[in-house]
């Protein structure tokens, strides 16, 4: 039997938000989150009993991420003054703001890859069905990704970085 959808938010909120934030920044990722969990909750009662509920919900939010970056694409740049600056709550490593700027500038599969696999905990073949493609393609593009991040970011292997 599925558990109450509040308990799923419960579980699974904090992942699907570092998730949105990993693929969209701090700034866009709190709307996704929201959006993520307004679907979920329509869709929750057709969902399977014994279907993955987290990884249900990360492949709504990586759509609603989509959605948000196709959206982007089509509002005109802001100008005047700068923004407050965003809350650093729930963004991990705030203080490695160098890591954080490596990771976004991942190729977009790689970041996903690592977003997907190493902040989510998601499996390989999660990852394949979400991104597309094989197994094998989804776990060489997070190998690439750390590659690359370690490449980067040389202080990532003592600061206790994905290995």
């Amino acid at each position: 039997m599925k558990p109450p959808f509040e308990k799923v938010v419960e579980r699974s909120g904090g992942v699907v938000l570092r998730v949105c934030r990993v693929i969209l920044g701090a700034h866009d990722a709190e709307d996704a989150w929201s959006e993520t969990f307004l679907a979920a909750m329509r869709a929750y009662p057709e969902l399977p009993d014994d279907a993955n509920a987290e990884a249900w919900l990360v492949t709504i939010a990586r759509r609603k991420a989509i959605d948000v970056l196709r959206a982007r694409k089509r509002q005109p740049a802001p100008v005047g003054e700068l923004p407050e600056a965003p809350s650093t709550l729930g963004v991990p490593g705030t203080a490695d703001g160098d890591l954080w700027q490596a990771v976004a500038a991942l190729p977009d599969k790689q970041r996903q890859a690592v977003a997907y696999h190493y902040v989510a905990g998601l499996a390989y073949a999660e990852i394949a069905s979400i991104l597309g493609g094989t197994t094998d393609a989804a776990r060489r593009a997070a190998a690439d990704g750390v590659k690359n991040l370690r490449k980067n970011y040389p202080d990532a292997a003592t600061e206790g970085a994905p290995s």
